[in-house]
């Protein structure tokens, strides 16, 4: 039985794009990685992810070796996942951002605190899976790989995203300088909120707006909320737990091609 915890998102889901940002809840791990964690690197054991990762390949309705992502870096990277690989390969690459069009393939992105963004293209049913921590967000990696989805489908598109868990405002305590950085990267102001001699910043707001930029409408968007920091029955969180703890997954599969 497969009783993996999935959160979704009601616009992608109309849109007929399947897809999952899934908790920590409904996997083999055991310990500080309990229970549906996604990564070995971080001291899990090998055969608790390969189930892990066959239970959501389930879920989604694909393949374990056609859930598709990367070795991520914290940069702009995007790759198109095309099938010539397998997804024990595919990871190997380096990269914050997974594109792929065909409806047998899964597009993902590993994360603890980071922020998970997942798209489709109505028209041309293409998906987009992106992992945006706040040097990510500096960087703007999600205008980038919204830029090289409409390259891959050859067109604006129709695109619609979510935004996935991850930690909230009211948990990202950063330096002066971070908070600087990050207000610069926002399309709009008030993203950073001081609170006596600290500052919190609101990543979700600067996603949201980096999004509208790029020209999603309002109603495009989507908000799977969820704050990884202070829910630990439901997330893993690097700020709360330290670099010895689980890594979600957030996945999309591409919608099979429609008329035009």
């Amino acid at each position: 039985m497969n009783d993996t915890e999935a959160l979704k998102s009601p616009l992608l889901e109309r849109a007929g794009f399947r897809h999952a940002f899934f908790t920590r809840r409904g996997g083999v791990s055991e310990g500080p990685y309990a229970s549906l964690s996604f990564s070995v690197s971080v001291g899990d054991r090998r055969e608790h992810v390969a189930e892990n990762l066959r239970r959501a390949a389930s879920a989604l309705g694909v393949a374990p070796e056609r859930l598709y992502f990367l070795s991520q870096v914290h940069g702009t990277t995007c790759h198109l996942a095309d099938g010539s690989e397998e997804a024990e390969d595919f990871v190997r690459r380096e990269g914050d951002a997974v594109i792929g069009r065909n409806p047998h393939f899964a597009c993902g992105v590993r994360s603890a605190d980071c922020v998970p963004i997942l798209v489709g293209d109505r028209r041309s049913g293409a998906a987009l899976a992106i992992h945006a921590g706040w040097r990510g967000v500096v960087a703007e990696v999600v205008p980038r790989a919204i830029e090289r989805l409409r390259a891959e489908v050859g067109e604006s598109g129709d695109l619609l995203a979510a935004i996935g868990p991850h930690i909230s405002l009211h948990a990202f305590e950063v330096s002066d300088d971070v908070a600087a950085q990050l207000s610069n990267a926002s399309p709009e102001p008030g993203v950073v909120t001081p609170r006596g001699d600290r500052a919190y910043v609101d990543l979700r707001r600067i996603v949201h707006a980096q999004l509208r930029r790029v020209g999603l409408a309002e109603d495009a968007i989507d908000h799977v909320e969820g704050c990884t920091v202070s829910d630990p029955v439901r997330f893993f969180s690097y700020r709360r737990d330290g670099a010895k703890s689980g890594r979600h997954l957030s996945a999309i599969v591409p919608a099979a091609r429609q008329e035009r």
